[in-house]
């Protein structure tokens, strides 16, 4: 991952952070609690082990960012440092209170984690959902917040149309995020899982997989051509139009016609070419 192109980090966000040292202040472990929209989930035990006996040495030398609650205080950046701590003893943790929104909570909480590379591909996945979905952030916006372009952002979001057990195979590292979205070209379920556990037993490469996946494709795509050239060439047509996957079943007289779309803000933007 690109760090120097991911937006301009929190600084974009909170750049008087960088400037706030002499606000940072001891807060009491204690009266911390988690932010539950924090984009991760898993957190590398191990690691968080290591950081706590650098801790016992030196202290915590990165103060967290923390908003006020009506009841303590909630935690937008720092939740490794925050847990190391726990674990090392410490009562008390520097800080920076910031009074922030719920989407700048996100917002900060996905870049922290982005920058790290600390997130799974289907962490960064729902957190772009969330963002999108929930805070009517558009890709564009989201795109130019993150420094990812549109077109990673869909991919990434496409990954939580997955199967659960690919799903399973991509938090256990079987399946990295490039195996899983050539899976996502395969249509059929039963092929699809069959093909994961494939990649996973031979360790096939990104390039192996996409090139398998082509060769079913182009056989399917040659099976339409002769049963049905009219339906296909309209089905193309509207898949250029449209600028998403378009499916026709049936024949020239009666069928219904498919429009794959994955996230609101792409459902939007189909909407607007049929519409105009």
């Amino acid at each position: 991952m690109n760090k120097k192109g991911l937006g301009k980090g929190l600084g974009a966000l909170i750049p008087e952070i960088a400037r706030e040292e002499e606000n940072i202040q001891e807060i009491s472990i204690k009266e911390i609690r988690v932010n539950q929209n924090q984009p991760r989930k898993h957190f590398d035990e191990k690691k968080i082990e290591e950081l706590a006996e650098s801790i016992k040495q030196h202290g915590v030398l990165q103060p967290v960012i923390l908003r006020k609650r009506s009841e303590g205080y909630e935690l937008v950046a720092g939740e490794r440092r925050w847990r190391a701590a726990q674990k090392a003893g410490v009562e008390k943790i520097p800080a920076i209170v910031k009074e922030l929104s719920d989407l700048d909570v996100m917002e900060i909480a996905l870049i922290e984690n982005l920058q790290r590379e600390d997130l799974s591909p289907l962490e960064e996945a729902e957190a772009y959902k969330k963002l999108i979905e929930e805070f009517g952030m558009t890709q564009e916006e989201l795109s130019k917040r993150v420094g990812k372009s549109r077109s990673q952002i869909a991919n990434t979001v496409r990954l939580l149309n997955l199967d659960d057990e690919i799903k399973e195979m991509i938090i256990e590292e079987k399946l990295t995020a490039g195996h899983a979205r050539a899976l996502l070209a395969v249509e059929d379920k039963k092929e699809r899982l069959k093909m994961a556990e494939k990649i996973s037993k031979e360790n096939m490469s990104v390039r192996q997989i996409e090139e398998a996946v082509k060769k079913k494709t182009d056989k399917k795509e040659k099976k339409r051509e002769e049963i049905n050239p009219a339906i296909l060439d309209v089905s193309e047509k509207l898949q250029t139009t449209l600028g998403t996957r378009v499916k026709i079943k049936g024949t020239e007289k009666r069928g219904k016609i498919e429009i794959e779309y994955y996230s609101a803000d792409e459902l939007e933007r189909i909407l607007e070419n049929i519409t105009n």
